[in-house]
């Protein structure tokens, strides 16, 4: 099996590098590694397309595994590593881990939920995996159940456009209570953009925040999370509102006045 690694943070981040350690030994499998060079979170699906993208060999003690580091986005990698490094294309694209969550609407930021969107949007089946916490070092939970479930995406492949969003809680795996399939849930902040000033007295924001509680249905990504669950969460990214468009099918012709 031909997998293709990414993240958002960063080629020597923790999380990626015991992911591949973990696939590395699954029987025939090949790894390539494509990952910024440096942390890119909340790039969402950013490109690079006015300067240039450089990539350079990254030292791995592994003979099935090729690996790069990119001076570009998480969407980038993917976009590079398929179109440009890999010989052929993989046969399944995952992103992480991320040192943090990926739930509810913060996937529209998230970049490495995009990064796996770019996989989908080669046709790639793909996987987005966090661990919920942003200090814990503890991946062992998280790399066993991506191996697991790597093993069954292959077998059973996604439908087109399609990929999935794990989260892991941050605990030992005889403490986590199961996996659900979830929905995304809401989550909201309240931003916060203190005014300050550099050295030569002009005026930058900082943006800070914190989470407001709110409400989820119990088969979010959000509430699994909290009950000690894995949450999987399939997304798709047809952001068509078929509900609206057969409603506007009854719009009056907006554009007759042109005509009068």
């Amino acid at each position: 099996m031909k997998i293709l690694l990414t993240n958002d943070d960063g080629i020597q981040a923790r999380g990626i590098q015991a992911l591949w350690q973990e696939l590395a030994t699954l029987p025939a499998a090949e790894i390539t590694i494509a990952a910024p060079d440096r942390e890119r979170s909340a790039m969402s699906q950013a490109i690079t397309m006015h300067h240039p993208i450089r990539v350079d060999e990254y030292p791995v003690s592994s003979p099935n595994i090729k690996a790069w580091s990119i001076g570009g986005t998480p969407a980038d990698c993917v976009k590079i590593a398929i179109e440009a490094l890999m010989k052929t294309p993989p046969d399944l694209v995952i992103s992480g881990i991320n040192h943090g969550p990926n739930l509810g609407t913060d996937v529209l930021y998230s970049g490495t939920v995009s990064a796996a969107i770019e996989g989908a949007l080669h046709g790639l089946p793909a996987i987005a995996v966090s661990l919920d916490s942003w200090q814990s070092r503890n991946f062992s939970a998280a790399v066993s159940f991506i191996r697991a479930l790597s093993l069954h995406i292959h077998a059973n492949p996604l439908p087109p456009n399609t990929l999935l969003n794990v989260n892991v809680p941050a605990l030992e795996i005889s403490e986590i209570s199961g996996m659900s399939i979830t929905k995304l849930g809401v989550r909201k902040y309240e931003n916060i953009f203190e005014r300050r000033s550099d050295p030569r007295g002009r005026t930058y924001y900082w943006m800070g925040g914190n989470l407001v509680d709110n409400d989820n249905d119990d088969d979010s990504d959000i509430v699994a999370l909290q009950e000690g669950r894995i949450s999987v969460t399939p997304i798709h990214f047809d952001l068509t509102s078929y509900d609206l468009m057969s409603q506007m099918e009854q719009l009056p012709n907006i554009l007759a006045w042109n005509k009068s």
